[in-house]
């Protein structure tokens, strides 16, 4: 927006970084020459994750063990995959839903409702490799045979979120 100053010579008025932006285009239209806005590289810095170190983040075994519950939860059919999109990275939910569909797809072909299974933990190992990074296996006890889920949580964003989970 231009605005005539008091000696008549048209002056701009800044209010965001857009007027910047656009200023500079219209400076690089005038002169031929394409130029990029000044700060098209504060929002990749600013709305990218970012990687948050150990120090920064809570105890990570109270995660654990509630994720590997929720997982055999979600297998069983007794909870549903969406209430860990939070907590889990984009490949590891999508494997968790893949997973969960093929569970209740077997159910339903054996006739059997789903149901809360009653789980033991029994032991949970856990190392960090890299600052930020914690990689454990929760050994889970239940009624029939005995599992364990491996989980690799990485820092993110201020928060824990399991990367990758596996279900042996």
């Amino acid at each position: 927006m231009t605005r005539p100053s008091r000696g008549g010579a048209p002056y701009v008025l800044l209010d965001s970084t857009r007027s910047l932006d656009r200023l500079a285009s219209m400076v690089a239209s005038a002169s031929g020459t394409a130029a990029e806005p000044r700060h098209a590289h504060i929002a990749d810095d600013y709305f990218s994750r970012q990687r948050t170190p150990s120090s920064a983040l809570p105890d990570p075994e109270p995660l654990l063990l509630n994720l590997a519950r929720g997982v055999l939860e979600v297998l069983a059919g007794a909870r549903e995959a969406d209430q860990f999109a939070r907590w889990l990275a984009e490949d590891a939910y999508r494997k968790l839903v893949i997973r969960s569909n093929l569970a209740a797809r077997a159910r339903s072909a054996r006739g059997v409702r789903a149901a809360r299974p009653h789980h033991t933990i029994l032991a949970l190992r856990q190392m960090s490799p890299a600052d930020g990074v914690v990689e454990a296996v929760v050994v889970i006890a239940g009624p029939h045979r005995t599992r364990a889920i491996a989980i690799r949580l990485e820092g993110m964003d201020g928060r824990w979120r399991a990367a990758s989970l596996a279900l042996l």
